[in-house]
């Protein structure tokens, strides 16, 4: 968006002695005119920012103009990241430090910016948690928060099942995935996951945490979910798909499961794939989610099992 680019030449500017049009465009990816027009929109919206051409001239604002973002406390920096998430900003216990960033960043911007950031907040929402699901109890998460974001150890009292441990963690990152929260953590060597609505107490300790220098948080929790994926994955079966049941097939089984390669089509476009799912159960409910589309040619059970599945619909809806 143009705004947000606007913004980000401003922030560049301020504070600085100056720099030329083109390393602004290296650093913005846009094409040297692209800044002049910029420059030009934010002395249009009243921002003293100039331009001398010639040796040791370039753009720069005026000496000892500032933005009023540097009115901003590190606490309100810092919740500038959850502007546009307000369910995550409530769990971490952070809506009033990011309802008064965002009042700060909006006082900030000159009247034509803050327009068109009006603008997004208005029109957009994002929903985390999933459909029809119960928000868990994570009354510990502002503690957890609290040692992930100051490189502190925790000590955490944690619930599997009917069981409970404690535990002394290197806290490395959350993670919200669908409205449920998990601290990624370092145990005992391990990098692992722990589900917050199951940490039943949680002490920030003095220490300090031990974070790998090239960990990232993205990178290991997206791995982390393809591997748990795949050890699920025990049942072997192949089937013969439809078209339509070989497009729909991801949706049904997962990315993970679907990531294989099918025969060659027949006359009719229908492919054969082995494939590995859950359980024997867990397949017969999702091959009848493909209707028609899907026939199973080993192993015998899940066929059976499936033209049972079958028979007994045809017969509640005979009539029809």
């Amino acid at each position: 968006m143009r705004s947000s680019r606007l913004l980000d030449l401003m922030l560049r500017l301020q504070g600085g002695p100056g720099t030329t049009a083109a390393r602004l465009a290296d650093q913005l990816e846009v094409s040297v005119r692209t800044v002049y027009r910029d420059v030009a929109a934010l002395q249009a919206a009243g921002v003293p920012v100039w331009t001398e051409s010639g040796p040791g001239g370039g753009i720069r604002l005026l000496d000892g103009w500032q933005s009023k973002l540097s009115g901003m406390t590190g606490a309100e920096t810092s919740a500038l990241m959850l502007l546009g998430v307000p369910a995550v900003a409530q769990d971490l216990g952070l809506s009033d430090i990011t309802a008064r960033a965002e009042s700060k960043l909006l006082g900030a911007l000159p009247l034509p910016l803050r327009a068109g950031a009006l603008l997004w907040r208005e029109r957009l929402h994002v929903d985390v948690p999933g459909w029809f699901a119960t928000t868990p109890s994570v009354e510990q998460l502002p503690a957890v928060a609290q040692a992930v974001l100051e490189g502190r150890r925790l000590r955490i009292r944690y619930r599997r099942g009917a069981d409970g441990s404690t535990r002394t963690l290197d806290p490395l990152g959350l993670v919200a995935k669908a409205g449920t929260w998990y601290l990624v953590a370092r145990h005992r060597d391990r990098t692992l996951s722990y589900r917050v609505s199951r940490i039943e107490s949680a002490l920030v300790l003095d220490a300090p945490a031990v974070r790998p220098d090239t960990f990232d948080l993205a990178g290991w929790w997206s791995a982390s979910i393809a591997e748990f994926d795949r050890s699920l994955l025990r049942y072997a079966c192949r089937v013969r798909l439809s078209p339509y049941a070989w497009r729909r097939l991801p949706d049904i089984v997962g990315e993970e499961a679907a990531r294989v390669v099918p025969g060659e089509p027949d006359e009719s476009g229908w492919v054969a794939v082995d494939l590995m799912l859950e359980a024997e159960e867990v397949a017969l409910g999702q091959l009848t989610a493909l209707g028609a589309g899907v026939e199973v040619l080993a192993p015998e059970s899940l066929r059976a099992g499936l033209c049972e599945v079958g028979a007994e619909v045809a017969r509640r809806n005979a009539g029809c």
